[in-house]
């Protein structure tokens, strides 16, 4: 039996299809979430379409601001989902060269140069809506937004949980004594 401080925080997971990838991974991807690519945008002032969206009423977002925000929303959304296919493909085929047993130095950095660049293009499709959406809203209603979703001066990281965002992540991500 293995001691508990000599299992690895790893165990369970040699059963993925795709070992670097977890099926909440694979799930947000496809549906060309966000998958925390733009939190340099996020969390400086720079929200996205997303969020923007599901915070329209309390924003006051008129029909013009929702319409455009919109129309970001589902060409940031289309690019992202066709662009994780591509990158999920990459992801599995490298986990095959492994699992063959196939792999070596050279397959390695080829895979890793295509996975990244995919990687790369699926952040920038989001960071890149992060920025059209802020041209699309004032600067008051991106100073709400951010009290909103906690990240204003008015507001308190610590015991202000956005919605939709895990308690315990967010407390871990935003430093929250747990005392």
């Amino acid at each position: 039996m293995v001691e508990q401080e000599e299992r690895s925080k790893y165990a369970g997971q040699q059963e993925r299809t795709i070992k670097s990838l977890s099926q909440d991974d694979i799930d947000e991807l496809k549906k060309g979430g966000g998958w925390g690519l733009a939190k340099a945008a996020e969390l400086n002032g720079f929200p996205g379409p997303a969020h923007l969206l599901d915070l329209k009423d309390k924003l006051a977002l008129d029909d013009e601001q929702i319409e455009k925000l919109e129309a970001l929303y589902g060409q940031m959304t289309s690019e992202a989902r066709a662009e994780a296919e591509t990158y999920i493909a990459l992801e599995a085929k490298l986990e095959k060269e492994f699992s063959s047993g196939r792999i070596n130095d050279g397959l390695l950095r080829t895979a890793l140069g295509y996975i990244e660049e995919s990687r790369r293009k699926l952040r920038y499709i989001h960071l890149s809506a992060h920025l059209e959406a802020t041209k699309i809203v004032t600067p008051e209603q991106v100073e709400h937004y951010n009290i909103l979703r906690g990240y204003g001066e008015e507001s308190d990281a610590c015991s202000s949980v956005p919605e939709g965002h895990d308690a315990a992540m967010w407390r871990k991500h935003n430093g929250c004594d747990e005392n």
